[in-house]
C-alpha cells in the first residue's frame, strides 16, 4: 500500500475544510439574512436534537473502525479489514434505522414538550431519514482515516457541501415567505438529502479500495473477534459521546427558556441564543479549519506509536502539535479580539454579534487547544477520562445556567461559556501531561505568543484607527490592513524570540 505522509494528509484536510467552511460560512451569513436572528434560534434548537440523534446513531464507530484498522495493518494480518468493515456497517446501519424512527415518532413531542416551539416538528421529521445514512458513512470515514485515503472523505465532505447549499437555496427562495418553520425545513431537506448521497459517495469509495485490498490480502474472517473488539472499543465511547450530547442538548434548551424569565420575551431569548450560537460561535470556530488536519490525522497517528511502543516519536507528535495549534490559535483570538465590532457590523450587520465575539474571542486558544488534546487522549485509549472531564463540565453548565441566566440575562450564559471552556481544556491538558510525561515549554508555546500579539493588534488596531480618522476608509480595508499588520508584528515577535514552530520538525510527525 502507498503511504501517505501525515502533512500531506494534513494539506489535504486543511485545504478541504477551509474551503468547506468558507462555503458553509458564506452559507451561514446568507441563511441568518433570510430568517434572522430569531430563525437561528429555533435552527440552533432543532440541530441541538438532531446532533443528539446524531451522536447515538454515529458515536463510536469512527474511532473503534480507525483504530481497529490500523491495528490489523500494524500487525501483518489485515486480512478482516474487510469483513470488518462489513460487520460494522451493518451494525451501524441498524442503529441510524432506530435513531432515525425514534426520531421521526417523538418529533411532535420533542417539539411541543422539550424545544417548546412546535414550529420544529416538521424539521425533525425530514432529518430522520438522513440517520442510517450517517450512521453508515462513519465506519466508512474510519475505514479511510485508518488507510491514510484522506483524499475519499474530502471528496464527499466537498460533494455533500455542494449539494447542500444547492438544494437549500433553491427551496428557500420558494418557501422562507411562509415563515421560519418553513424556512428551517427547506434547510433540513437541503440536510437529508446531501447526508444521504454523501453516504453513497463513501461507498462507492469503499468498493473501490476493497478491490484493491482483496488483491494482496483477501477477505479474512473471526466475525465473533471483530464484535468483540469493536464493542469493547465502541461502547466506551459511544456511552460517554451520548451522555454528552445529551447534556448539550438540555443546556441548548434550558438557555431560551432561562433567558425568558429574564426577558420576559421568547422572540427575544431566541434572538440572544441564535446571535451566540448560530452567529458568533460559527465565525470565531471557522479559522480552526487550519488546525482539524491535526485533529484528524493525531488518532491514528498516536495509536501507531503506542503499539509500537515509539515513546520519543510519540513526544515528538505532541510538542508539535500542540505547538503549531497554540501559535495559530493566539493569532486569530489576537485579530478576533481587536476588530470583533468590524466583523460584526461587515459579516451581519449587527453590533450585537461583534460585542458577543469580542467577549468569546480571548477563549480560541481553550476552544482549538481542547480538540487537539481530545485527540491525542482517544489516541491513547483515554476516552473515559475525556468522558468524565465532559461529563462535570456540562453538569457545572447546566447548573451555572439555571442559577444565572434568570438574574443576569445573556451576560451570564457568556461567564458559563467562559468557566465552562477553560476549566474542561484545562483539565484535558492535566490528564494529557500525566498520562504521556510530555514536558512542555509554554514559556515559547503559549506566553510569549500572547506577549506578541497583544503587542502587535493593540499597535495595528492604533494605526488604522488613525488612518481611519483622516481618511474614513471601508471598514473591509481597515480589517485587512490591520489584520496584516498584526499578523506581520505577531510573526516578527515570535522570529525574533524563536517562537516558530519548526517546519523541519512538523514533516517528521509522519515517516513516509
Amino acid at each position: 500500500m502507498k503511504k501517505f505522509t501525515f502533512i500531506k494528509n494534513a494539506a489535504i484536510i486543511t485545504i478541504t475544510t477551509l474551503l468547506l467552511r468558507g462555503i458553509g460560512m458564506v452559507f451561514r451569513v446568507y441563511i441568518s439574512n433570510v430568517v434572522g436572528s430569531e430563525g437561528m434560534g429555533l435552527y440552533q434548537l432543532i440541530t441541538s436534537v438532531y446532533f443528539l440523534l446524531i451522536t447515538i446513531a454515529t458515536s463510536g464507530f469512527t474511532i473503534a473502525v480507525t483504530r481497529m484498522v490500523v491495528e490489523e495493518m500494524n500487525t501483518g494480518t489485515p486480512k478482516t479489514v474487510n469483513a470488518l468493515i462489513r460487520k460494522i456497517t451493518a451494525i451501524s446501519i441498524i442503529v441510524g434505522l432506530i435513531s432515525g424512527a425514534l426520531l421521526y415518532l417523538l418529533s411532535d413531542v420533542i417539539s411541543f414538550y422539550w424545544i417548546q416551539d412546535e414550529r420544529a416538528s416538521l424539521s425533525l421529521k425530514i432529518l430522520s431519514p438522513s440517520l442510517p445514512f450517517m450512521s453508515a458513512a462513519a465506519c466508512f470515514k474510519g475505514y479511510f482515516t485508518a488507510r491514510r485515503r484522506i483524499s475519499v472523505s474530502s471528496g464527499s465532505q466537498i460533494f455533500e457541501q455542494i449539494i447542500r447549499v444547492g438544494i437549500v437555496l433553491v427551496l428557500l427562495m420558494k418557501f422562507s415567505q411562509y415563515g421560519i418553520a418553513a424556512a428551517c425545513a427547506a434547510i433540513m431537506i437541503g440536510d437529508t438529502i446531501s447526508e444521504c448521497l454523501s453516504c453513497l459517495y463513501l461507498w462507492i469509495g469503499y468498493m473501490a479500495d476493497k478491490r484493491k485490498m482483496s488483491a494482496s490480502c483477501g477477505n479474512g474472517a473471526g466475525g465473533g473477534k471483530i464484535l468483540s473488539r469493536f464493542f469493547g472499543i465502541a461502547l466506551p465511547i459511544s456511552g460517554g459521546a451520548i451522555l454528552n450530547s445529551s447534556l448539550r442538548t438540555v443546556e441548548n434548551i434550558i438557555v431560551p427558556n432561562n433567558l425568558t424569565k429574564y426577558n420576559s420575551s421568547r422572540e427575544e431569548s431566541l434572538s440572544q441564543f441564535g446571535a451566540i450560537k448560530g452567529m458568533a460561535l460559527p465565525l470565531i470556530f471557522f479559522p480552526s479549519s487550519l488546525l482539524s488536519a491535526f485533529s484528524t490525522l493525531l488518532m491514528p497517528e498516536i495509536t501507531e506509536s503506542k503499539s509500537l511502543k515509539q515513546h520519543k516519536r510519540l513526544e515528538r507528535i505532541i510538542n508539535q502539535s500542540m505547538h503549531l495549534c497554540l501559535t495559530i490559535s493566539i493569532l486569530i483570538s489576537g485579530l478576533f479580539t481587536a476588530f470583533a465590532d468590524e466583523l460584526g457590523q461587515i459579516i451581519y450587520n449587527s453590533n450585537e454579534v461583534g460585542f458577543y465575539i469580542k467577549v468569546l474571542s480571548p477563549l480560541i486558544p481553550f476552544m482549538y487547544i481542547e480538540s487537539i488534546v481530545d485527540g491525542i487522549l482517544k489516541g491513547l485509549g483515554q476516552q473515559v477520562s475525556t468522558l468524565k472531564y465532559s461529563v462535570i463540565d456540562s453538569c457545572i453548565r447546566i447548573a451555572l445556567i439555571l442559577l444565572l441566566l434568570p438574574f443576569a440575562g445573556i451576560k451570564g450564559f457568556l461567564f458559563v461559556m467562559i468557566v465552562s471552556n477553560c476549566f474542561t481544556s484545562i483539565l484535558n491538558m492535566v490528564r494529557m501531561i500525566k498520562v504521556t510525561g510530555v514536558k512542555l515549554k509554554w514559556s515559547r508555546i503559549f506566553i510569549k505568543p500572547c506577549i506578541g500579539i497583544i503587542i502587535s493588534c493593540l499597535i495595528a488596531k492604533f494605526g488604522v484607527d488613525v488612518i481611519n480618522s483622516f481618511l474614513n476608509i471601508p471598514v473591509l480595508i481597515i480589517i485587512f490592513i490591520g489584520a496584516a499588520a498584526a499578523t506581520l508584528g505577531y510573526m516578527g515577535f515570535l522570529y525574533a524570540f524563536r517562537c516558530l514552530p519548526s517546519i523541519k520538525k512538523l514533516r517528521e510527525l509522519k515517516k513516509a
